[in-house]
């Protein structure tokens, strides 16, 4: 199995290699052809120049004699073809010996085409459109190459080999660089994952990419981490949590029961019934977990019915005027005029919510303090805040507060409560499409504001 980044390398290799071989067969293919054109355009130039040469002679001396033209004999030799000059009835005057020819050539040194076949071509000669003679040109090569010629070609063949030899430095150099601008960031994620998945949550990726989609990638799974990091300490300490308040009225119920067997406590009414509130502390703490479960499971059915809420608060807040009298704070609600605060819900599991928010309110706000409630319209929404001037909420724990049993910092975790009940105020609020925020400040309150849709016809 091979990495990414090999991988990579050996494609983009691989298909430089195979790019440079297809332009090399072309190039040397094309620039062939060209130059046997050239070479062939060459040798019908030269026959051309031996007729206009034997027509002038003729021209000149109006017969043809054993000296005609034989100047030209040492040309041919030189150039490594024969020449046979013939009357106007095709009998030779003069003649080459194409033997002599072969020899001089050194026909297995010499860079021939169709070599060791002798060829020859017939051209006619005419003085005043007609026929005095004929010149036979043979040679043993449909082309003949001359040293230049064979240089030309090894230096156009040596160029394109360099090139693309060179072209293949540098796509592998570029194939190396550019795998790992990929496969970099992509191990990095894979590892990432990996520890991920073992458990290691603390594992964050910092790799740097030019790359969208791999930045993007990178940004998510750390996210992810991020994610899974909190959910495993929120889960450990929803273990914790659970743990602590189960525990905590068993031991009490189980002490005290122990020292009654035992006779250390005599069983009185008194007794007994402070061991009937521990065991009612804990069955509220176990339907408040069976109602959170039921939420989530979404297996909880809601009854509607038409609400007024400027008629369904004020009757839930009359029950808190004695506890927030034991506290002398100020608890009173205000709502805007003129309007018919009409929704549909389910009248039961609103009056929890609004008892949660409200119970909250006092119990976090110190003597002598206040907690206003307030309703009123807004544009297609129905306006309900709740707000005190009592410890607060520090910022840290603003985005965690309707968690499971989230309980914040150690002051607000003195003070009674099991940290289920504002997640069961979310958990109510979204069946009914309903929004809840909160704003707080250590030491100054909290408000928490909640926003229902109106019916239509209010």
């Amino acid at each position: 199995m091979h990495s990414i980044s090999k991988r990579l390398s050996i494609l983009f290799i691989l298909c430089t290699i195979a790019a440079i071989l297809l332009v090399t067969l072309f190039v040397n293919v094309t620039v062939t052809k060209k130059f046997n054109k050239y070479m062939v355009d060459l040798q019908s130039k030269r026959y051309q120049r031996i007729v206009a040469y034997f027509e002038d002679v003729y021209k000149r001396e109006d017969k043809w004699t054993e000296n005609t033209g034989i100047e030209l004999m040492h040309e041919a030799y030189m150039g490594n073809y024969c020449l046979t000059l013939m009357d106007e009835n095709k009998k030779p005057v003069w003649g080459m010996n194409r033997d002599a020819i072969k020899k001089q050539m050194h026909m297995d040194e010499m860079p021939l085409q169709n070599n060791g076949v002798y060829t020859t071509k017939t051209f006619e000669i005419k003085v005043n459109d007609k026929i005095v003679g004929f010149v036979d040109i043979g040679q043993y090569s449909s082309i003949l190459l001359t040293e230049e010629d064979v240089n030309f070609k090894e230096s156009i063949n040596k160029s394109i080999i360099a090139s693309g030899v060179l072209t293949l430095i540098i796509i592998s150099s570029f194939s190396l660089y550019f795998s790992k601008q990929f496969s970099n960031p992509i191990k990095e994620v894979a590892k990432m994952s990996v520890n991920l998945s073992k458990g290691y949550f603390e594992t964050q990726s910092s790799i740097k990419t030019n790359l969208l989609e791999l930045e993007e990638l990178q940004k998510s799974v750390n996210i992810l981490a991020g994610k899974l990091k909190y959910q495993d300490t929120l889960r450990r300490r929803l273990v914790s949590d659970i743990s602590h308040e189960i525990r905590t009225p068993l031991n009490i119920l189980q002490n005290n029961l122990e020292a009654m067997i035992d006779g250390v406590y005599p069983v009185t009414t008194e007794k007994l019934y402070d061991l009937n509130e521990e065991v009612i502390r804990f069955g509220k703490l176990i339907s408040s977990l069976n109602m959170l479960n039921e939420f989530e499971t979404e297996s909880t059915k809601l009854t509607y019915e038409t609400i007024y809420l400027d008629e369904f608060i004020p009757e839930i807040c009359k029950d808190f005027y004695l506890d927030a009298e034991k506290k002398n704070i100020s608890f009173y609600y205000r709502i805007q005029p003129n309007y018919k605060y009409l929704m549909t819900g389910d009248k039961n599991q609103l009056k929890q919510v609004f008892i949660n928010l409200f119970s909250n309110a006092i119990k976090f706000t110190e003597q002598d303090g206040r907690v206003l409630v307030t309703l009123y319209e807004n544009g297609k929404n129905i306006v309900v805040e709740v707000c005190d001037n009592g410890m607060g909420i520090q910022d840290e724990d603003l985005p965690h507060i309707f968690e499971r049993l989230y309980r914040g910092d150690m002051s607000r975790q003195q003070i009674e409560g099991n940290g289920i009940g504002l997640t069961i105020v979310k958990n109510i609020l979204q069946l009914h499409n309903a929004v809840i925020n909160v704003e707080s400040k250590k030491g100054k309150g909290t408000k928490f504001t909640i926003y229902f849709t109106k019916n239509e016809t209010s």
